[in-house]
């Protein structure tokens, strides 16, 4: 999908230190031909669902919409699969936050990259409900001229509950580069993680992800949804779980907790994918107390890889499991022992 951002010159100062910047967004998506026969308005539904329908009606209404470079089209217009649309997307906001003194796990730094290992419970980025507190808010702090990039030189994102390694850049070229890297999927991604349920072998899960349409905080495979391919392999398993590796292709939010979920195997403790808590039966009472105070998904990204944006080489970094995660395994161990 193609898209370009356009700034517009309106910046004003919000409540809580936040300001907000206008932002013009042009997206490019292919009609899929299992649309055909859908209307308009319900088809860029499907492939735009980072907006409401209402809002892409008055979009369409307002000449915002383009098929095949048609302007004048009605929500009505029947689609025959294949047409080219155009969305030149309301502006959307662009928050920016004020420095925090927040401490920062720092594995690597130069004058172009900064590698952090974030720790599960630091959301990465404002949003509604998290407007201080995050990662971005740190890192404004410890180097003031991340403010010049875009979102303070983050270029991908772990979920709150999430730990592990993330890269930043300190500069635009660097910037630059590392988004490069991610659109040509070169960097290398690694998670570890714990799912439920007894694996028998490794493998590839290799489809679409877009928001669940019910909930906009979920997202679920979806035909109409982004490519996203997920590699795994078993590392160890447990009588009723599995310890796995997990490498990414591409990045989508909410990836690997999808399409393990998809699969059958849920991330343990994960309150969104894997449905009601159930206490494994005949269990120890360690690992009983253990599961029922882990409260997040047991997800860890482990290894980053990347080709460094000046002397283009090779670097990699690995970053053990935290400790809420080795206890974890080892409660698991010891209930299968016991």
């Amino acid at each position: 999908m193609a898209q370009y951002h356009a700034k517009l010159s309106c910046e004003y100062n919000l409540t809580m230190g936040l300001s907000e910047e206008l932002v013009m967004t042009r997206l490019t998506e292919e009609v899929p031909y299992e649309l055909a026969g859908m209307r308009l308005d319900q088809a860029l539904a499907e492939l735009f669902a980072d907006y409401s329908r209402s809002k892409l009606q008055t979009w369409i209404k307002s000449g915002r919409v383009q098929i095949n470079d048609a302007i004048n089209i009605s929500p009505k217009t029947k689609m025959d699969g294949g047409e080219i649309i155009i969305l030149d997307a309301e502006a959307e906001v662009v928050i920016t936050a004020e420095a925090e003194n927040i401490p920062l796990d720092i594995i690597f730094e130069d004058d172009s990259i900064l590698i952090v290992n974030k720790p599960a419970g630091l959301v990465v980025h404002p949003a509604v409900g998290n407007w201080n507190g995050t990662l971005l808010n740190a890192l404004l702090n410890y180097v003031p001229g991340l403010d010049s990039l875009p979102r303070a030189g983050i270029v991908h994102r772990i979920d709150k509950d999430t730990s592990g390694l993330l890269m930043v850049a300190k500069t635009l070229p660097a910037h630059n580069s590392l988004t490069q890297q991610l659109q040509e999927r070169s960097i290398v991604r690694e998670y570890i993680a714990i799912c439920r349920g007894r694996m028998t072998a490794g493998g590839t899960v290799d489809e679409p992800i877009g928001r669940d349409p019910a909930d906009r905080k979920r997202y679920m495979i979806r035909m109409s949804g982004k490519e996203a391919v997920t590699h795994y392999r078993v590392s160890q398993r447990f009588l009723r779980h599995t310890l796995i590796r997990v490498k990414l292709e591409t990045g989508r939010t909410h990836q690997i907790r999808v399409h393990m979920a998809h699969i059958r195997f849920p991330l343990l403790g994960d309150q969104v994918y894997s449905g009601r808590f159930q206490m494994p039966p005949n269990c120890t009472e360690r690992f009983a107390t253990t599961l029922r105070s882990f409260k997040r998904q047991a997800l860890h990204a482990a290894k980053l890889g990347l080709k460094h944006p000046v002397t283009e080489e090779y670097l990699e970094w690995e970053q053990p499991l935290p400790f809420d995660m080795v206890d974890l395994l080892e409660a698991l161990t010891e209930n299968d022992n016991q």
